[in-house]
C-alpha cells in the first residue's frame, strides 16, 4: 500500500492534451454525408464556367463510352495526377470527391454527353494555385494516358484536347 501511495506521489501529473485547432480557432471541414464533399462558398453555377462550347450531335460521347467512359477517364486523370510526383502536390489539400465530380461534369458537358457543369470557372478555380505550362502540361499527359487506357480513338483525343487547350490562360499562373 506504501509503495502504491509512494508511486502515486512520484508520478508527474499528466497534463491534458491540447486541442491547437480550437486554440487558434480553426473549424473541422465536415463532409456532406450524402454527396461526401467538403462544402464550399456559395456561385452562381453556370454551364459557361466549364471553360468551352460543348460539341455538336452525339459522336463524341459515343467515342468516349458515354458517361460511364466518361467518368472512368476523369477519375483515371485524378488518380494519375495524385500519384504524379511532378503536380502530387497541387492536389494535396483539395477535395478529391469533388474535382472528380466536376471534372467529370466538365468532360461530360463538352462531350455533350448529356451532363450540366455545376463547378466554378477556370479562373476562380484555380486562382492561386501557382499552376505552370509545366504542371499543366503533365495534367495533359496524365489525360492523354486516360483516354489512351479507355481506347479512345486518337483523332476524338485530338479534338476534346483543342476544346479544352484555350483554358490553359484561364488555368496558368502568369
Amino acid at each position: 500500500m506504501f509503495l502504491l501511495a509512494a508511486a502515486l506521489l512520484i508520478q508527474p501529473a499528466i497534463e491534458p492534451q491540447t486541442d491547437w485547432d480550437k486554440e487558434f480557432g480553426i473549424e473541422e471541414k465536415v463532409r456532406d454525408p450524402v454527396t461526401g464533399e467538403f462544402p464550399v462558398d456559395p456561385y452562381v453555377r453556370d454551364n459557361r464556367h466549364a471553360g468551352a462550347t460543348p460539341f455538336s450531335g452525339s459522336a463524341m460521347a459515343e467515342a468516349f463510352g458515354g458517361q460511364d467512359g466518361i467518368r472512368r477517364i476523369a477519375n483515371r486523370t485524378v488518380e494519375l495526377s495524385e500519384a504524379d510526383l511532378r503536380i502530387a502536390a497541387i492536389f494535396v489539400s483539395h477535395d478529391m470527391v469533388r474535382l472528380k465530380r466536376t471534372l467529370f461534369e466538365q468532360f461530360c458537358y463538352i462531350l455533350n454527353a448529356g451532363c450540366y457543369y455545376s463547378g466554378r470557372d477556370m479562373a476562380t478555380s484555380h486562382k492561386d494555385l501557382g499552376i505552370r505550362m509545366r504542371d499543366m502540361n503533365a495534367l495533359v499527359e496524365n489525360l492523354q494516358a486516360a483516354m489512351r487506357e479507355e481506347k479512345i480513338p486518337f483523332a476524338a483525343q485530338s479534338r476534346f484536347l483543342s476544346k479544352l487547350a484555350p483554358m490553359s490562360g484561364d488555368v496558368i499562373t502568369p
